[in-house]
């Protein structure tokens, strides 16, 4: 089923990716394009050099099967730092914004719109 889902372009993500039921040979398995890497990791940022060390080698992971990495979780700026020199593709908290409803979203999208006229680049482009 999921294959068949591929082929009509739905993307495709594992979450909270390092927990529970989440595995390796799902990499394998089945046509992932993301893996979100669970908040408990991020959170455990500057922890622990161990810590630091088990997060980095999940993104490598995730990259070198190229597949999109997002951070779920982030709250602090040392955590986006930390993800940022590890060249994570994504990351997702409140560091950037409390959850919102659909119609706040709506807003926002349509003052992005009417503001920024020029593309900028992404702070966490992997160019």
């Amino acid at each position: 089923m999921l294959h068949a889902l591929k082929a009509l372009g739905v993307q495709l993500a594992v979450d909270d990716f390092g927990t529970g039921n989440s595995s390796l040979s799902y990499l394998r398995r089945f046509p992932i394009d993301t893996l979100k890497v669970d908040q408990t990791f991020v959170h455990k940022i500057g922890a622990s050099a161990d810590d630091a060390a088990f997060l980095g080698a999940m993104m490598s992971v995730g990259k070198t099967l190229k597949k999109r990495v997002v951070a779920e979780g982030v709250e602090k700026r040392e955590q986006l730092a930390f993800l940022q020199t590890e060249r994570c593709h994504e990351g997702q908290g409140y560091y950037f914004s409390p959850p919102v409803d659909a119609e706040h979203f709506a807003r926002y999208l349509e003052l992005a719109n009417q503001t920024f006229l020029v593309s900028v680049p992404s702070p966490w482009s992997c160019d």
